[in-house]
């Protein structure tokens, strides 16, 4: 698999693997609780106790980089499937079906497309009220036209191949067509769409809690600890909101070269 993904995606591989790692082993890792505010180390700087010093209230912040990425990361994941089931749906729907079918679920994707992500999320964060599942709701539906267009691409070509028309001869139905065979050959496209996607997400998640709307005071996650790491740069402790950006960035930027690799494949 590291091969045919090549060093820079093999490398990428391995640091998405090792920081979901770290995630799920936070508790073990952590060397403190990432909650558990200390006034002494209120902006201390990084030592050998506290490798990246704490933040405004003296909370470690290595361990709530640890346990930040797991809202920083499993939200955008969710967004991701969410809108990879909605997607893949629509868009075999749309090829299989075409005519009218085909034209109603293109020029809805075109308006889904024409509004960006954050918007969507705000606007349900509005009604729902701020947290984590309205953004992922949000979201979802911002990133459903990024998958369905592409798929809906692939699945026009293979709808015309003469494997589907014999599978048709044969007397097996559409669904069993798109679900056992359509489906298949399509999965490398969706997942190499899916992954490229999914930085993107990582980014408009981090930027709604950014702005105080998703994730929620005093749970630790890496959009909200830049926020309050602005807040403590100013005061002379710029390690957290350095780190948690500069752990952003690397996840973006992993995700992406992953996905590049994986589209070059499919």
């Amino acid at each position: 698999m590291t091969r045919r993904l090549g060093g820079l995606g093999a490398a990428a591989a391995v640091l998405l693997t090792a920081i979901v790692v770290i995630t799920l082993l936070a508790p073990l890792l952590a060397p403190y609780d990432p909650d558990l505010p200390d006034l002494f180390n209120a902006l201390g700087g990084a030592s050998l106790a506290h490798p990246l010093g704490g933040d405004a209230l003296g909370r470690d912040v290595l361990s709530r980089l640890m346990y930040g990425a797991r809202t920083t990361l499993l939200a955008p994941v969710l967004v991701i499937c969410v809108a990879s089931v909605a997607g893949t749906t629509l868009a075999i729907v749309a090829a299989w079906s075409g005519g009218k079918v085909d034209a109603v679920i293109s020029r809805l994707l075109d308006v889904l497309f024409s509004v960006p992500g954050i918007v969507f999320a705000l606007v349900t964060v509005a009604v729902l009220g701020p947290g984590v599942p309205g953004v992922v709701i949000g979201l979802a539906v911002a990133y459903t036209p990024y998958v369905a267009r592409v798929v809906r691409s692939a699945a026009l070509r293979e709808r015309s191949l003469p494997y589907v028309a014999a599978a048709w001869v044969q007397g097996r139905s559409a669904t069993a067509i798109c679900l056992r065979h359509l489906l298949p050959n399509l999965r490398p496209i969706i997942v190499a769409q899916s992954v490229s996607a999914l930085g993107f997400a990582v980014i408009d998640v981090a930027a709604v809690s950014f702005l105080g709307l998703g994730v929620q005071p005093p749970t630790a996650d890496w959009g909200l600890m830049v926020k309050s790491g602005l807040d403590s740069a100013m005061r002379g402790q710029p390690l957290e909101a350095l780190s948690a950006g500069l752990l952003i960035a690397l996840v973006v930027a992993a995700v992406n070269l992953l996905g590049d690799r994986l589209g070059r494949q499919s």
